[in-house]
């Protein structure tokens, strides 16, 4: 029997199941642990993610890393996205799922009237609403090159309740990962899709960190032969290596997309004002991702990194 530990919003319910199901078709017994983590339950719907805690990028996977700790579960199926990248003593990422689509989505809410098929189209005073500082960061950025005046304001709550704040009208239109609202059942409601060259995604957007604890070779073994995808798992260690040289969390607009053997990434002044891009190919996925973090500095992310993270932690 394998216990899978989730949280108990409905995309990770979602994530969770589609692994149990892959191994009870493969005739493994399998039990879903249903828990609550601090990024569900301190976090208040209005609030930033990135300001409280000093944006840690664990709030939404401490519990239960500590469950698999205490061997009250086996296996914790993360959006690799909010798993961060240092290890856990005791754990280990013991399998990476083939990646689903890494780009962000463009959803209007069911008021609003004008073309969101792209950003270019979304006219003056559109209130956009997104979680993420990346995100934001970047739509400053391109508020500026297509010459609009945007509010973007942070959404809080899980899919269906920032939907319905959007179809409220407390906003116009909302950026999220494509890949949740599709895993949803939503695809529906989205208008339009940003190109990954365009608005760059998290590290490791798509993906899913399936973690165990590091002596059981049991289900680690299981879960290599039946889940894990060895070019996912390439592609997503050079982005969370360069998240790492880059010490880059949730309060660092740090975005990046690859394919096997490159590497793109994209560090974004808070405001938007400016961006650096570096590039890189490479058959090792961490000297690709510390190469392409060397050039990054090279140009001065470094500041625009404290910069940001400073900015972002100053009520």
């Amino acid at each position: 029997m394998i216990r899978i530990g989730t949280r108990a919003s409905q995309l990770a319910q979602w994530q969770a199941y589609w692994c149990a199901n892959q191994l009870k078709n493969a005739g493994i017994a399998v039990e879903v642990v249903l828990m609550t983590t601090s990024g569900d339950k301190w976090l208040p719907q209005n609030s930033s993610l990135p300001t409280l805690a000093g944006g840690s990028m664990g709030l939404f996977t401490k519990e239960i890393q500590v469950a698999l700790l205490e061997n009250r579960v086996d296996l914790a199926v993360h959006s690799l996205k909010d798993l961060p990248t240092e290890t856990t003593p005791g754990l280990t990422l013991a399998a990476i799922p083939p990646r689903g689509v890494v780009e962000d989505a463009i959803v209007p809410g069911k008021h609003f009237a004008h073309d969101a098929t792209s950003l270019e189209h979304l006219p003056d005073g559109t209130i956009l609403g997104t979680s993420s500082l990346r995100r934001q960061a970047q739509l400053l950025a391109l508020a500026r090159q297509y010459d609009r005046k945007w509010t973007i304001r942070p959404i809080r709550g899980n899919l269906n309740t920032r939907l319905q704040k959007c179809d409220s009208g407390e906003y116009d239109v909302l950026i999220l990962a494509r890949a949740g609202v599709e895993r949803l059942g939503l695809a529906h409601r989205i208008a339009g899709i940003l190109p990954q060259e365009v608005v760059f995604p998290a590290v490791g957007q798509g993906a899913l960190g399936l973690e165990t604890r590091a002596d059981d070779t049991e289900t680690i073994a299981i879960l290599q032969d039946l889940l894990h995808h060895p070019p996912t798992a390439r592609e997503v260690l050079a982005e969370r290596t360069l998240l790492q040289a880059l010490d880059g969390g949730c309060t660092t607009p740090i975005g990046a997309y690859s394919s096997e053997k490159t590497l793109h990434a994209r560090v974004i002044a808070l405001d938007g004002r400016t961006w650096l891009d570096a590039e890189g190919t490479g058959d090792d996925p961490i000297l690709l991702g510390q190469q392409v973090a060397a050039e990054l500095k090279k140009k001065g992310a470094g500041s625009l990194i404290q910069e940001a993270r400073t900015r972002a932690t100053v009520p």
